[in-house]
């Protein structure tokens, strides 16, 4: 393998596989490097086909095996057979918590695109002026109108399906046919935009539903076995799209078991020159030039090599004259809604598994009087769905014979139950730190965590199950249950702020185009660069800034090697 390159990223996750591609379809010869092991399209997705009977322990891992996963675990996100092997072992890369942290990790070519709950919201200008209205954070340096084309290249690319609904605080994209409501979310849809003026949709997810197929990707068959990794690209991930799409170019260099942990500083060019790894394989420790740089590796992985990237230029991390990186993480906190039993419609059922359940989108603190909050600031959405109870109830019963055989075979009452995803605001004593007295099996710093949710997220939460019961009570729902189960940060998955964007570099890592201010030949275009939450899941988001940072970085490349 040479040693020099166009450009290096470092991450074959979401943004890694969109930095791959756009940067290899530019014509740049760009070395890839993710530390886990490879994973092949389909050929490695052993598990995909696996019927419930084909599993031992009915798809549970044994309480053994589960001893190795004691964080994750405790998440109530089930390590299950089926997809043990995406998720590392605790034991083997243990991290560090002053405040507990939950968090999530998939080390192999792909990453958590491969598991990612495909949800595709665009973020509009009410989150990317957010902070400079109430002073929280720093003021992002773009608006919507910078990013909106850039959504709209990813949308096509990855096929979002999902319905346009003229919303300002949730901009419409660019749809593949959406999905189908049941008849009890149609339901609430009706009340609740009789009743509150809310809307209620189907969820805009990277599945593709178009029956022409897209780029080795064929639609999506409806299976809900996605964390499983989808033989039939129905889904978007890295290992069925982007990274393929790189390869055809003949300018992508894959280079797993790749274990990046500093970015050189050449202080006289006043630029990054390349990229030291470690070979989780051999242990040696190698070292790759390039003039480019994308940091793809997660918002928490990328910080942590910026940190580890010290030098007498920079002996706090690499570009961190700010001190802002590692501060700031956000995250979305979960687990308050309330559920309900509707009495109605036991003459309908529905078809299929449909991998995706129904979305509110954002109705409180809008910038008019009439959707104020005084109690909080910012806002939530809700994600949720409506199904029927199965025969499970009838075994309370401990019956026998045909009556109680009959009944295993009647669907019970129809319920319907949201959660919603709540904004974090930056806060810039949420923070991660390296441990260099803890050092993992690479001889590495491991990391601390010290981020916890303060007074304006609780507020945010009383609201969320309140007006969850509002509109349950409204749509003739009974036997109402409330949940507010409070959990860590890290347990949305959606960890981002470690570094972020700003128009101030002393306030701020990353400039508009996500280049490091004072090392503007490095990138970072993971959940690191945000510089607030907003209350949609980020991914598009982050895809999008990465499409527009290559592209940015391609054209800067060429006017410098004409």
């Amino acid at each position: 393998m040479k040693n020099m390159y166009d450009a290096i990223v470092i991450g074959t996750g979401i943004t890694g596989g969109w930095a791959a591609k756009e940067l290899c379809k530019g014509g740049l010869k760009t070395l890839v490097l993710e530390r886990g092991r490879m994973v092949r399209h389909i050929e490695d997705y052993h598990t995909a086909n696996l019927n419930p009977w084909d599993q031992d322990l009915k798809g549970n891992i044994s309480a053994e095996e589960k001893k190795k996963y004691p964080k994750q675990s405790r998440t109530k996100y089930t390590v299950k057979n089926e997809s043990k092997h995406w998720f590392v072992n605790d034991l083997e890369h243990p991290y560090n918590e002053k405040k507990r942290f939950d968090w999530m990790r998939g080390y192999h070519v792909g990453g958590r695109s491969i598991t990612w709950g495909r949800q595709s919201y665009r973020l509009s200008d009410l989150d990317f002026t957010a902070n400079k209205r109430d002073g929280h954070g720093v003021d992002w340096p773009i608006r919507y109108k910078d990013i909106a084309p850039w959504y709209s290249h990813v949308e096509k690319y990855i096929g979002v399906s999902g319905k346009a609904l003229g919303l300002p605080q949730l901009p419409d994209g660019e749809f593949d046919p959406p999905m189908e409501l049941n008849c009890v979310e149609q339901h609430m849809q009706e009340s609740m935009q009789k009743d509150f003026g809310r809307v209620l949709t189907i969820g805009r997810v990277a599945h593709s539903t178009k029956a022409e197929p897209r780029e080795g990707r064929s639609k999506c068959q409806f299976r809900n076995r996605c964390i499983r990794g989808c033989p039939y690209g129905g889904y978007f991930s890295s290992n069925a799209s982007t990274l393929p799409a790189a390869e055809r170019t003949g300018n992508m260099t894959l280079r797993p078991n790749s274990i990046a942990y500093e970015i050189v500083y050449d202080a006289d060019k006043k630029r990054a020159t390349g990229v030291k790894i470690i070979d989780a394989e051999t242990r040696e420790k190698l070292e790759f030039k390039a003039n480019i740089i994308f940091c793809c590796a997660s918002a928490i992985a990328s910080a942590s090599i910026l940190m580890q990237s010290k030098s007498d230029r920079f002996p706090n991390g690499l570009g961190n004259d700010s001190g802002e990186l590692g501060h700031n993480i956000m995250d979305h906190h979960l687990g308050a809604g309330a559920s309900g039993r509707y009495d109605g419609f036991k003459d309908k059922y529905y078809y299929g598994r449909r991998p995706n359940g129904v979305y509110i989108p954002r109705f409180v603190n809008l910038g008019d009087k009439a959707s104020e909050n005084k109690n909080f600031l910012r806002g939530y959405g809700y994600q949720g769905r409506a199904s029927r109870s199965d025969y499970v109830t009838s075994t309370e019963e401990l019956a026998y014979g045909a009556e109680f055989k009959e009944k295993m075979l009647e669907p019970g009452d129809w319920r319907f139950g949201i959660g919603g995803f709540g904004e974090c605001l930056p806060y810039h004593d949420n923070k991660m730190t390296l441990d260099y007295d803890k050092l993992d099996q690479w001889g590495l710093p491991t990391i601390t965590f010290d981020a916890e949710w303060k007074a304006n997220e609780y507020a945010m939460r009383d609201d969320m199950v309140a007006q969850a019961v509002a509109m349950l009570e409204k749509a003739g729902f009974k036997d109402i249950q409330t949940r507010n189960q409070v959990r860590a940060p890290g347990i949305g998955i959606h960890e981002m702020g470690t570094a972020r964007m700003g128009r101030d570099p002393k306030t701020s890592v990353l400039n508009k185009y996500n280049q490091i201010h004072a090392v503007p030949n490095v990138y970072v275009t993971d959940g690191a660069c945000m510089t607030s939450s907003a209350c949609q899941n980020p991914s598009l988001t982050y895809m999008a800034l990465t499409a527009r940072a290559a592209n940015h970085a391609v054209k800067k490349f060429k006017a410098e090697h004409p």
